[in-house]
């Protein structure tokens, strides 16, 4: 069982939950449906070079369309190009392709479910909220992160940016009118914990949807960048800190509840 401080779980009040990867294994079929659209991008600008799903996966893993195709558009020597056409047709793209393929992971329902008792849960991403919306219904989220409580680096900001620009994570603990500490991360990739790191809130990360032969570099990967633990599950989550939220001595019940 990993472990973390009880004086780490003690303040938190939200659950602040990356999507991509970590709530739902989107990334693999988004990737598909990225891929074409990031090859045709890249030979519109005379770029010779193309990804399979599986290298641009491995290349923008925690990043957004725009912060890839700028990246990629940078490595070949290309600057000052006009991404945002292929934005919106890679937003259309992918969204249609999540909404038709992804269903409810039922352990994941079950055990964010049992969070919510104790925790409020939010949504904080890189992808735009467009596709967080066909994401969080075609797996059964809507009731426990609704619209209100998703915040998305792609449309939630005055300047659209990707983690890891802590930049999300900070406006979304303004948003739900917390400090960093009150808010544990709950992330899959890289990027996504040097996001939260950087916002000054604690992180967690999470192997669930992580390929099998990538989870143990990946795991070292995480706590390199400042994960405080890694765990392999959402129900490994709740294991590890519903025991010490359930003694906390601020504990008050809200309709009901106990949080």
């Amino acid at each position: 069982m990993p472990i973390v401080p009880p004086t780490l779980i003690e303040p938190v009040q939200y659950l602040l939950c990356d999507a991509d990867g970590n709530l739902f294994p989107s990334e693999e079929p988004a990737f598909d449906a990225s891929a074409e659209v990031t090859n045709a991008f890249l030979a519109s600008v005379g770029i010779d070079a193309r990804y399979t799903a599986s290298e641009l996966r491995a290349a923008a893993t925690g990043m957004n369309f725009r912060s890839t195709a700028l990246t990629l558009a940078a490595r070949a020597g290309i600057a000052d190009v006009d991404v945002e056409p292929w934005v919106a047709e890679e937003r259309r793209a992918v969204t249609a392709h999540l909404g038709a393929t992804l269903r409810p992971h039922e352990p994941t329902l079950a055990a964010l479910t049992t969070l919510a008792g104790r925790l409020e849960l939010a949504a904080v991403s890189s992808s735009a909220l467009s596709r967080l919306a066909a994401c969080f219904s075609a797996t059964g989220l809507d009731e426990l992160i609704p619209a209100a409580r998703r915040f998305s680096a792609e449309d939630s900001l005055p300047t659209p940016t990707s983690k890891p620009d802590p930049a999300v994570y900070r406006h979304a603990c303004v948003a739900l009118g917390i400090e960093p500490e009150q808010g544990l991360a709950v992330e899959d990739a890289v990027a996504g914990v040097q996001s939260a790191v950087g916002a000054g809130c604690p992180v967690v990360g999470n192997l669930l949807f992580v390929l099998p032969e990538e989870r143990e570099a990946r795991a070292e990967a995480l706590l390199a960048a400042g994960a405080v633990t890694v765990v392999e599950s959402w129900q490994e989550l709740a294991d590890l800190v519903l025991p010490v939220l359930s003694v906390r001595p601020d504990v008050q019940t809200v309709g009901g509840v106990a949080r």
